[in-house]
């Protein structure tokens, strides 16, 4: 297949780029490296250094996508909170824009949205018909999004699906600002920083490793529309991370604590069901491994 990915040389991107690659799909990755970093970039994908908030049609009848996978998106709740001007910019219009380059094409898009971020807080774990109750400008943004796809579905009949992202954390994240805080804590970890805990460390999150997520994505391409969460469904505590993240390093570190941050959730986990259901997917990687992995990237990072 022909297929563009939005945000292919951040994080997940990058990694949903190698594994299209390795399936022998022709992949064009899309990316302004606003965070998107060069060295994550796959040699055997076409570059299209372009931000999806200008003029994208010229582009995509350049490369005549069969599917999109969009996950370029201003991902930090903080700015969000700081900046919702420029959050609503790139994860909404952003995503109008992406849609409205697809259409011409056919082309489905599998969009990368988010769990805790758009549910609010969690007493159990969430399903997709549950009520949405976003804490920050960034979850009400990704529904925003969501919603754009569910029209055009109705409206011109395509079968765009989002995903429901958990805490995703592996190989190649972010260990800067208010990223993934696995990345940030191994990162520091490896510097022999000590890191730090905003809050008491009992906010619990559903941390599923960056593999399994783009076992998930790639699964979701050809089914027809639809919501799915991605997560492991079981709740992991900051605290009960960092012994984790002890075991993975080897290194006995402490940590610091600061307040709690506006907009952050205490709890969030996801209901998989329908994943596995309708898609075949469920998580492969145990947290533990994951960590591991993990550790074994920041542990040699420059």
């Amino acid at each position: 297949m022909r297929a563009a990915v939005t945000g292919g040389a951040g994080f997940i991107g990058s990694h949903v780029v190698d594994a299209l690659v390795a399936r022998a799909d022709e992949v064009h990755v899309v990316d302004n490296f606003a965070t998107g970093r060069r060295e994550n970039l796959n040699p055997a994908a076409a570059l299209h250094e372009h931000d999806i908030r200008e003029p994208l049609g010229p582009l995509f009848d350049e490369i005549r996508p069969e599917v999109v996978v969009h996950l370029a998106a201003q991902a930090d709740v903080g700015t969000s909170v700081e900046r919702p001007l420029f959050d609503a910019e790139v994860n909404v219009l952003g995503t109008v824009n992406v849609l409205e380059a697809a259409r011409p094409h056919g082309a489905q898009l599998v969009f990368s949205s988010t769990g805790g971020a758009i549910y609010g807080e969690c007493e159990r774990p969430a399903r997709e018909d549950d009520a949405r109750q976003p804490l920050s400008p960034y979850g009400t943004a990704k529904l925003a999004a969501e919603e754009y796809l569910a029209t055009w579905n109705r409206l011109h009949g395509s079968s765009h699906i989002a995903l429901r992202y958990g805490n995703v954390f592996g190989p190649r994240q972010d260990p800067h600002g208010e990223a993934g805080v696995v990345a940030i804590f191994l990162r520091r970890v490896a510097a022999g920083e000590t890191p730090t805990i905003f809050g008491d460390g009992t906010q619990q999150r559903d941390y599923v490793y960056v593999a399994d997520v783009v076992r998930a994505t790639l699964a979701a391409g050809g089914h027809d529309g639809g919501i799915y969460n991605v997560g492991r469904g079981s709740p992991t505590s900051v605290l009960d991370l960092v012994d984790g993240m002890r075991r993975a390093s080897g290194v006995d570190f402490q940590v610091e604590h600061a307040p709690e941050r506006l907009g952050d959730l205490r709890r969030s986990v996801l209901d998989a069901t329908r994943a596995e259901r309708e898609l075949g997917w469920r998580p492969e990687t145990s947290l533990d491994d994951g960590l591991r992995l993990t550790w074994e990237y920041f542990a040699t990072a420059p």
